[in-house]
């Protein structure tokens, strides 16, 4: 690690030795500072960009160029024109003022060069070519190179802090906006521009309506040869152990219409789309309810698939294949849609520690081997009508369907031998109808109205041996004289939700309007289930205990009726935008014969302050308070299993909670030096919180007069607490750039609280866990880059009678090099330490790398590349819920090697 860094440090030495600063100042003719001014420094000898620069707020520019050189400085600012001007420099910095006149010129200027940055009001236009130096496989690799751009390892992108709400394609959506598709995905050799659009709304007639601070699109532009042509790549692999890999991705992009199709087909673990992006993939709806304090989530009624961990497991099969398209049949109408399919199958290993909180409950080692198999499908349809600047009817249907099973070996400690398995087949048809109406510049209407109908079937079965540790036996009324315990669940959960508001804006001037809100949302879920046991001789016997309701058959009607009036106020460079909502709520749960009903209102205040210092910084204050809903899954009173350890009897008569939501945070992009720095907190308060009441089984002692103990069978019960629950998270991180060298620092504080009853006593679970990151990186386009960096992360949990902390320390290096002019050759290395407070749990290292070979304007490129080349054998992770604090230690694949053949279109 020492020697990686100071190769680095040489490597920034050579970059900013015999070089000097150009610093001034850029004014109109009126001595008024230009802000946002472009400054480049054109090499007279190569006539290549040396250099360039963006003035501050104070009409301040730096350049850092050569010495003793001659240059061609030019000065451009919309509207003002172009300056011209020579420049020879010797070893000294210097020091040069511009005055900017009025254009008079009704000739096109014909420009020579490419501005790497160029702002145009709330659009920051970036040249992709400026920033790359020829390793770039994808778009995320681009993006991860600008300036005040970050690119997870998930393929989520954040601008200036914000993350990015959609990504589109020549103006068209990539796949309803995904991000994750489009950065790993979209070839980097096809990008020319980078479009930020900040402040935007996908609805023009609304845009500063309300508060649009947060909304961030990016929009790419294509490189001419890639426009009304394919183009694409076509990849093959294979490797030892029968592995391979096969991705044809291609593209076509005209004015009229577009195409993208993506597969990817490997068995070395890669995953390009998971079950976690399945169920998060919205489609890009909005519920029609947002912003109005009332927090309704139709909750997923699945048992609990395991998700694999950072796309990491003892072995996992992908199969997936995705197809977009838009249409433009007319100037005024745009058809678009996508079609999804992933499938995937995988198996999983892991060791587990769990320490339990009660003192009374021993702590139990666990194995598990797991064998997954999903196909999963999305498809949405959708239509944007826009006759004339004043109307706007869109239309969207939105699909998923599912067919997923998991079968998993298990060994307790304290349980023996457990079989389980579990499979759903769900689906989910959303549609969504929107017109917005422009009657005159002050008069302006917004109809929305989203439906949303969802089908869940989640099934269980556990297979154990009879034993005195499970003590769900009497509870369930099971037959003891078979040979082992087989008991299976049948669920089912149907949901029709309809959300409908009327938006109007009354547009007092161009710097205050009043907003209007009526609207309302219907809500239906059924939800069935039963227990039953499946007898040796392989009948079917349902469960019963006249003590105990073990069916449920449930109708829940949810309904909130809505009335808001906001306010919003600019003032200098203040924004406010107070508000107040009122609600009336009815909810009504039938079952077991008879109805519990629940009526009440209640006035929902909110505000935003925003303060903008200037166009790239602001400070930005929120508080809403809201009321907390629950769906059917807490109130259905009859017996269901969560899992074998676990029994859940749910609470009919469960209230609203009411949450009090603070969030501050700041943005501050500062061209001039490159400076990016963001920071939020967020604070939330909920009063009468949902929350378990959870009792551990007794088991009796052997012999008379021996104490009880604690088995880890638990039943639980919502109810509403008495003690409110706290979460306070802190964000921030500060990144500059300094010529090549882009670094951050950044970090994360989580702390929460919350209360629960485990055996009638009460307890309160503490967590507080930190996330530290630090790294540096040079973007050189001559010489091998580096990026170094530390992820320092420690998590406490805090459950009263039990404490644990974990650590784990994370160096990293990644190198990437384009040489000889056909060569890539990219590495990333990290290492891993995971600790307690006591001892090194384990210690573990990553590194892959890929060298690839490409001769200029040839469509071949062959490569050679290699996963876990270190041969890592496990990882390890802590979690802390309810009952228990785990560490568990999981395996993941071994090393693949892959020779590939890829062609280029």
């Amino acid at each position: 690690m020492k020697n990686i860094l100071f190769i680095m440090l040489c490597f920034i030495a050579q970059a900013t030795s015999a070089q000097i600063q150009l610093e001034g100042t850029v004014k109109d003719s009126l001595g008024k500072p230009l802000e946002l001014a472009n400054v480049i420094a054109l090499n007279k000898a190569t006539n290549a960009l040396e250099s360039y620069g963006i003035t501050n707020n104070e009409g301040k520019f730096r350049l850092k160029l050569k010495q003793n050189s001659n240059y061609t400085i030019k000065v451009s600012f919309i509207g003002l024109a172009t300056i011209n001007d020579s420049l020879q420099t010797k070893e000294a910095d210097l020091q040069k003022d511009f005055v900017m006149k009025k254009d008079e010129s009704l000739a096109a200027v014909e420009l020579t060069y490419e501005m790497p940055v160029t702002i145009k009001g709330d659009t920051i236009i970036y040249n992709a070519d400026s920033f790359k130096n020829g390793s770039e496989r994808k778009l995320g690799d681009v993006l991860k190179k600008l300036p005040g751009m970050e690119v997870s390892d998930e393929g989520e992108i954040e601008v200036e802090g914000k993350t990015v709400t959609k990504v589109m394609v020549e103006g068209k959506d990539f796949f309803d906006g995904d991000s994750k598709l489009a950065t790993k995905n979209i070839p980097a050799d096809a990008v020319d521009k980078v479009e930020v659009l900040k402040n935007s709304n996908e609805v023009s007639q609304l845009k500063g309506l309300g508060n649009d601070q947060d909304n961030v699109m990016i929009n790419i532009k294509l490189k001419e040869g890639k426009k009304n042509f394919w183009f694409g790549e076509i990849t093959g692999g294979i490797g030892p152990e029968e592995r391979y890999v096969a991705n044809p991705r291609l593209f076509y992009y005209s004015p009229k219409y577009s195409v993208n199709i993506i597969t990817d087909f490997n068995n070395i673990g890669s995953i390009p789309f998971t079950r976690r992006d399945y169920f998060n993939f919205t489609g890009g709806f909005r519920s029609a309810g947002r912003n109005t304090g009332t927090n309704f989530n139709v909750a997923s009624s699945d048992i609990g698939f395991l998700t694999l961990r950072d796309n990491r497991a003892k072995d996992i099969n992908s199969k997936f294949g995705a197809a977009n398209f838009s249409y433009s049949p007319k100037k005024t109408w745009d058809i678009s849609g996508f079609a999804i399919y992933s499938g995937s199958r995988t198996e999983l290993e892991e060791n587990s520690l769990n320490d339990y909180i009660d003192e009374n409950t021993p702590d139990e080692t666990t194995t598990t081997t797991t064998r997954q198999k999903s196909d999963l499908g999305l498809l949405k349809l959708s239509s944007v009508y826009k006759p004339n600047t004043n109307n706007q009817l869109d239309y969207d249907f939105f699909a998923k369907i599912s067919q997923q099973t998991e079968t998993e070996d298990y060994f307790s400690s304290l349980l023996g031998d457990i079989d389980e398995r579990q499979s759903q087949n769900p689906y989910s048809f959303n549609q969504n109808l929107n017109y917005y109406y422009t009657l005159n510049n002050n008069h302006i209407f917004a109809l929305e109205a989203q439906h949303l109908y969802q089908d869940e079937d989640p099934f269980y079965n556990a297979r154990l041996a009879q034993s005195e540790q499970f003590r769900f036996t009497d509870l369930l009324g099971l037959n003891t004289s078979q040979t082992f315990l087989d008991i299976a669940q049948d669920k089912r959960v149907k949901t029709n939700k309809l959300d409908a508001r009327l938006d109007y804006w009354y547009v007092l001037n161009q710097k205050s309007n009043i907003n209007i809100t009526v609207g309302t949302t219907l809500s239906t879920q059924q939800f069935d289930s039963e227990i039953f046991q499946l007898l040796d001789s392989g009948s079917k016997l349902l469960l019963n205990n006249p003590q105990e309701a073990i069916r449920n058959d449930v109708t829940y009607n949810f309904t909130d009726t809505f009335l808001g009036l906001h306010y919003k106020i600019k003032s200098g460079k203040f924004t406010f935008t107070p508000g107040i909502t009122a609600h009336a709520y009815s909810l009504k749960n039938t079952q077991f014969g008879s109805e519990f009903t629940d009526t009440f209102t209640r006035f929902l205040p909110d505000a935003n302050i925003l303060v903008q210092f200037k166009d790239s910084e602001t400070l930005n204050f929120t508080y809403q308070m809201q009321t907390d809903f629950t769906d059917v899954n807490n109130l259905a009173e009859g017996l269901v299993f969560n899992n074998f350890n676990a029994i859940f009897r749910g609470n009919r008569t469960l209230e609203n909670a009411l949450s009090h939501n603070l969030n501050l945070s700041y943005f501050s992009f500062n061209l001039f030096n490159y400076t990016n720095i963001f920071a939020f907190v967020n604070y939330n308060k909920r009063i009468d919180p949902i929350r378990n009441r959870s009792q551990f089984l007794v088991i009796p002692g052997e012999n008379t007069g021996d104490p009880d103990i604690l088995s880890t069978n638990t039943v639980s019960t919502p109810f509403n607490s008495n003690f409110a629950d706290e979460t306070f998270t802190a964000n921030g991180r500060f990144e500059r750039t300094f010529g090549k060298i882009k670094a951050s620092v950044g970090g994360t504080l989580s702390l929460s609280k919350f209360n629960q009853e485990i055996n009638g006593q009460r307890a309160v679970n503490e967590s507080f866990t930190q996330a530290y990151q630090t790294r540096i990186s040079t973007n050189f386009r001559d010489a091998p880059n580096v990026e170094v960096g530390y992820n320092l992360s420690i998590n406490t949990y805090d459950q009263g009678q039990n404490s644990n902390r974990f650590i784990t320390n994370s160096p990293f290096v990644n190198v990437d090099a384009y040489f000889l002019k056909s060569f890539i050759f990219t590495a990333d290395y990290s290492y891993f330490n995971y600790s307690n407070e006591e001892r090194t749990i384990n210690s573990y290292s990553f590194l892959k790398a890929e060298l690839s070979y490409r001769k200029k304007d040839n469509p071949w490129e062959y490569s050679l590349s290699g996963t876990n080349l270190l041969n890592t054998k496990s990882l390890n992770q802590d979690n802390s819920n309810n009952f228990l604090t785990s560490t568990s230690e999981y395996f993941i694949q071994p090393r693949y090697v892959i020779l590939s053949v890829k062609y280029n279109l």
